[in-house]
């Protein structure tokens, strides 16, 4: 009997080491999978999170980059949250009641913490990376959770059964969590897949408008220009009067296809500006008898001029014609007629205005308001209105280019175009100019032209260089018409000959864009053997050579294409003598 109580607490004491042993082992494994339970979730967020600072990443935008981080404090497990770009800066993060996010990564497991890391991948290169820190649980509370075990290490068998329950569902858990984020996966890739696709056809849309308008207005302008062109070489001997007619019409047709082009440049931030500075009060109130002839006696039209008003540095004539198209759309928008205001004021862009507007800078501008009595637009007109070719306006009234060209021509001088608008309340059409900060030079008024048109003095020489031949002929025949001498070249190189065997050469009228040499290029080398020969430019599309950030280098005249043979003229003999 004895001999059986001394193999009972042996046994007992067996059985109780072995059921703590396997205990241990349940809560070294309850451990190991809590671990990477914890390392999975934080990878997956990692992974989730990287997926959406691509866009931003890419695209360099800050904002999108930390609002996506900051989605993450709804969980607050994570501890911090931190995206770097591709040569590791950190673009965007948050830590959790002052947390770091630019120091280095701590260890996985040390200080209670879980650290997870991701690249950022954009077809097939990585631009950046994630770094993800969450916090463990303090092991002090899962003993605690785990203490259970410790009292299964007297009741074995109930001990086993619940330890397998509770792994089994685990396992399940885990796979449930796995199987979702990968779901969550699928639906961000279909998401990201349908934003592309629809990024497409809004793109392709917008061509397919742009291009289609441009066919319609240009198809219509040489109809007028092939038409009369024809109709005047057959009367040109039986019926010289309407040849001269018809000839006038073409022209009237042509010189509408070179506004449309101007256009086009103006919406695209691509035309040649010439700036100076520029009093607005000056200016709007230069062109109220033009407004009251153009905008008829149904409008009764205000002009409100701020006084201390500021100056800005922009083309005279593209804000002329801006302010114009504005009160042109108003009183359209007016059918029964009504009140126009034109209004000038001083305003300040604060940071928080300019951070939920694109490429606006904070800081002081000299603005333009034309206010209408219409009746209004409403939002989806407002968000399409500066399209290029969309108009409310019936067919045959209006090519949707006026609010486009304007746009472009206030964003390129580095300004801001906004709408405000009630529906049966009226438009408020504001521009922004930048302030002007510097000596007053010039009020902003154009010198007055002269009445005939300015010719050759004297025997003046000037060098023709065109490689487009039909365009070389009407120049030379324009400038001989004015009384000049002319001497052609095709290219660069026969420019340069004709420059060391004609010393009588006055002036250089060359193309921008050329083979081989372009027309500054040319312009150069020929002022190295000449240094004082005067050079007018001439292109229908400037690229880079003589204008940069959209306005003209300070030290050229040009004549854009297409040209008339005034303009010609007048920026000839402005340039010979010395004026331009």
């Amino acid at each position: 009997m004895r001999r059986r109580w001394i193999i009972f607490p042996r046994a007992a004491a067996l059985a109780v080491g072995v059921l703590l042993l396997l205990g241990l082992l349940v809560v070294s494994q309850a451990e190991r999978n809590y671990r990477e339970q914890k390392n999975a979730e934080i990878a997956v967020q990692a992974q989730i999170l990287a997926a959406n600072v691509t866009a931003a990443l890419d695209f360099d935008d800050r904002a999108a980059g930390r609002e996506a981080v900051l989605s993450l404090r709804a969980n607050p497990q994570i501890r911090s949250a931190v995206v770097r770009d591709r040569n590791g800066a950190v673009f965007a993060g948050y830590g959790q009641d002052g947390a770091a996010i630019a120091s280095a990564p701590p260890a996985t497991g040390k200080s209670g913490l879980v650290v997870q890391m991701a690249p950022v991948m954009r077809q097939a290169a990585q631009i950046g990376s994630v770094r993800l820190t969450a916090d463990v649980e303090p092991f002090s509370r899962r003993l605690t959770r785990y203490g259970l075990i410790g009292l299964l290490a007297t009741m074995a068998s109930l001990a086993v059964a619940v330890l397998g329950v509770t792994q089994g569902v685990l396992r399940r858990a885990n796979k449930d969590l796995a199987d979702s984020n990968a779901e969550l996966k699928r639906q961000i890739e279909e998401r990201e897949r349908v934003e592309a696709q629809m990024r497409q056809v809004q793109k392709m849309e917008s061509i397919g408008q742009l291009t289609g308008g441009i066919a319609h207005d240009f198809n219509n302008m040489l109809a007028i220009v092939i038409g009369n062109l024809e109709m005047a070489s057959r009367r040109f001997d039986n019926a010289p009067e309407k040849a001269r007619a018809a000839i006038g019409h073409a022209n009237e047709g042509a010189t509408r296809a070179a506004a449309l082009t101007r256009r086009l440049l103006a919406f695209s931030r691509q035309q040649p500006l010439e700036p100076r500075i520029v009093d607005l009060n000056k200016l709007v109130g230069g062109m109220s008898d033009l407004l009251r002839r153009t905008l008829g006696e149904q409008i009764r039209i205000e002009t409100v001029l701020s006084g201390g008003l500021w100056r800005t540095f922009a083309d005279v004539s593209q804000v002329e014609n801006a302010v114009l198209n504005l009160c042109v759309n108003a009183r359209d928008a007016m059918e029964d007629g009504g009140n126009l205001t034109v209004e000038t004021a001083n305003a300040y862009l604060d940071d928080d205005y300019c951070r939920g507007t694109d490429g606006v800078r904070p800081g002081q501008y000299v603005a333009i308001a034309v206010s209408d009595t219409g009746p209004g637009m409403p939002p989806e007109v407002i968000e399409r209105a500066f399209d290029p070719f969309f108009t409310t306006k019936d067919v045959g009234k209006g090519t949707g280019l006026g609010l486009s060209q304007v746009y472009g021509f206030i964003r390129q001088s580095g300004g801001h175009v906004r709408i405000y608008s009630e529906i049966g309340q009226g438009t408020t059409v504001k521009i922004y100019l930048p302030r002007h900060v510097g000596e007053d030079q010039d009020d902003g008024t154009p010198a007055p032209d002269a009445a005939t048109l300015p010719r050759a003095r004297g025997e003046e020489t000037i060098l023709v260089v065109e490689d487009e031949a039909e365009v070389r002929r009407m120049s030379t025949d324009a400038l001989t018409e004015l009384g000049y001498g002319v001497i052609q070249a095709a290219n660069a190189a026969e420019a340069l000959q004709a420059l060391s065997r004609h010393p009588e050469i006055a002036l250089l009228f060359t193309d921008v864009v050329m083979p081989d040499l372009n027309g500054r290029q040319l312009a150069e080398v020929a002022r190295q053997q000449r240094p004082d020969l005067p050079v007018v430019y001439t292109t229908g599309y400037t690229r880079n050579a003589i204008v940069h950030n959209g306005t003209l280098d300070h030290d050229v005249a040009l004549v854009p294409k297409p040209f008339t043979i005034e303009q010609l003229a007048r920026k000839i003999r402005s340039v010979l003598d010395g004026k331009a």
